[in-house]
């Protein structure tokens, strides 16, 4: 059997993570071996930050409400067992929404939730 070199295709392989990994410090953007362990940390990185925006993201939902709630002499979580109770299918991310930009909105919201 003839002996088949990989040239090309390795050479293809190579510079597809040399190029993702252009503007890396040092070693990781030129040498291969060390340019292809960055690029797989990059890559479980880039998944653990996808899971932690979202975490992220609702955290700072609870503190915009509580920041507005404070108006109100309501406390976040006091707040939340009323809208639990009354069955309002508002999420976290529309209350901050209306916390932040339509105070209107968010006021009646909580003296609709105070009233009963």
């Amino acid at each position: 059997m003839p002996r088949v070199k990989t040239g090309t295709i390795r050479k293809q392989k190579h510079n597809k993570i040399l190029k993702a990994n252009k503007g890396y410090f040092g070693a990781r953007s030129r040498l291969y071996k060390s340019a292809k362990e960055a690029y797989l940390k990059a890559g479980e990185n880039a998944f653990a930050g996808r899971k932690l925006k979202k975490r992220t993201m609702r955290s700072i939902w609870i503190i915009r409400i509580n920041a507005a709630l404070k108006e109100y002499d309501l406390k976040y979580s006091e707040f939340i067992h009323l809208l639990t109770n009354s069955k309002v299918e508002l999420d976290r991310k529309m209350l901050a929404k209306l916390a932040t930009e339509d105070i209107k909105a968010f006021s009646e919201v909580v003296n609709l939730l105070k009233r009963g």
